[in-house]
This record gives C-alpha cells, structure tokens and sequence, in this order.
C-alpha cells in the first residue's frame, strides 16, 4: 500500500509560525520550534481523518473553519494531550481526602454547613482527575446519598471527553488508585484488561468541552484543580485562565495547582498554603 506523500514530512517553517498562531489564538497554548517533530507527528492523524492533501491544505482549512466547528476540537486534542492516570501527586489527595472532605463531612455532621460540594476539574483530559475526586468524596463523606455532589470535567478535545464520559479506564492508567478503592469504586473486565467506574462516581461527574481561555459561566465550584497545564501557557494566557477560574471560585474555595506551574505571582486575592494550594480570601 503506497503510502500519501506527506507521511514522512515535517512542518516547514512557515507553517509551523502558522499553526502555532492558530493554537495560541484557539487556546492560549504556545508551540515552540523544537515542538516541530511532535506537532508534525500529530497533524498527520488530522491530515488521515479528513483527506486533506498536505499540512497547508490543512491549515488554510483550520483557517476557514468557525470557531464552533467539531474540527477544532480534533486538532486541539490533538496538540494538548498529555499524560494523566488516576490519583496521580498523592499528596494533593491526601489533602483533599484526608483534610478538605473529613472537615467538610465533620461540619455538615455538626449542621454547620450544608450537604453539598462543587468541584471542578479543568483540563481534566480523559476525566481520570475527576473520577479521582469523585473516589476520595464517595469514601470519606458519611452518609453520602444525603450529599449534592457535582464534578465537572473540562477540556479543549474531542476525544478526551467521549472517553471521560465512557469511565473506563486501562490498567496503566490505574496502577496508582489504592486497591480498597479499585475494588469498591470500579469494576474489572478481565479480557479487556479495563476498569469500569462504578455508578456511585459516575452519578457525581458530568463532563463538556470547554477552553479555559474563555469564562465558564454558572455556578461557583468549592474546589477548583488546574494541574499540569498551565506548564504550556505564557505568563499573558496564564493571567488570563487564572482570572477566569477565580470568578468561579465561592469566597474561601480552594485552588490546587501543580507546584512547577508558576502562578504564585500571578494570583492576587489568595493566600498560599502549598506551593501548589491556594485559597481564595
């Protein structure tokens, strides 16, 4: 099988100014140069989906293309996707579990606040985050049919939230999920190699594609995680997303980034209480 012409090439220069403009304009997302072999790499997949003959038959498609067309959300996920597995940086969970959920449930027991949380999950890529979450609340809050739960998962592809909603995770992606909770949250499929989230998580989780350069709207969330993504923003889109999740934060609600994303100086209205948790006064 003869394969299409543009199988073993690479972005030439021009095109490669010109895609990285269109993801920082879409996204926020800056591409660098020695991004070229990976961008390449993963602009093939686009070419083979659509037909389109070449990177530049592309990109002036890309170009002509409305902002809500279904395209965007295929080329995005492809440029934005990283690496996730559930429960990953244990000790943002031993917080939020052990600390955020028992206090909350300690108070509620007492009549000192209500049956509900909101949590938001932004970036949340295949919703392996917002499944964790959904695991640390189911286990640590008493009587948890008497709670109102809602996790909300977000992200810029396509794919990633068809998979969130699908709940089924592959075994690599489990190896840190501890096994009292693989065995009461998630369901095996033993010829598939796959773990099923259970209906307790998947009653809490709702997931929607959103683009943090852009507001959310709605309701304020109590805790907000925006992890690992940040990392590819310039310090402009950064103050930009970062001005967007704090609207949506309820006075006292929590933040938890990764500790290498560099928003310490860019947040104002938060105290720091880790270098990756920060809470809004």
């Amino acid at each position: 099988m003869n394969q299409p012409p543009w199988s073993n090439s690479v972005l030439s220069d021009p095109l490669l100014d010109g895609f990285a403009a269109l993801i920082y304009a879409q996204s926020g997302i800056r591409v660098s140069e020695h991004k070229r072999a990976l961008l390449s790499n993963r602009l093939r997949r686009r070419l083979r989906a659509t037909g389109e003959q070449d990177f530049s038959a592309y990109f002036q498609r890309l170009r002509s293309l409305p902002a809500h067309d279904p395209e965007w959300g295929h080329f995005l996920q492809e440029v934005s996707t990283h690496e996730t597995y559930l429960f990953r940086d244990e000790a943002h969970w031993q917080w939020f579990g052990g600390v955020f959920a028992a206090e909350h449930s300690a108070a509620a027991r007492r009549g000192r606040r209500t049956r509900q949380l909101r949590v938001w999950s932004a970036a949340c890529s295949t919703g392996d985050e917002a499944y964790t979450i959904a695991a640390c609340l189911a286990a640590r809050l008493s009587d948890l049919d008497s709670w109102k739960l809602e996790i909300l998962g977000t992200d810029l592809g396509a794919e990633a939230i068809a998979h969130a909603e699908r709940g089924v995770f592959s075994a690599r992606s489990m190896r840190m999920v501890p096994p009292v909770y693989r065995r009461r949250f998630f369901e095996e499929n033993r010829r598939e190699g796959t773990w099923t989230a259970r209906p307790v998580l998947r009653r809490m989780t709702a997931f929607r594609r959103h683009n943090l350069m852009t507001p959310l709207g709605g309701s304020p969330f109590d805790v907000v995680f925006l992890k690992n993504v940040l990392i590819y923003f310039d310090s402009a889109s950064k103050r930009v997303v970062l001005e967007h999740v704090a609207q949506m934060l309820t006075s006292g609600g929590y933040l938890v980034c990764g500790a290498a994303e560099g928003v310490f100086d860019l947040l104002s209205g938060f105290d720091r209480i880790q270098p990756w948790l920060y809470r809004k006064i």
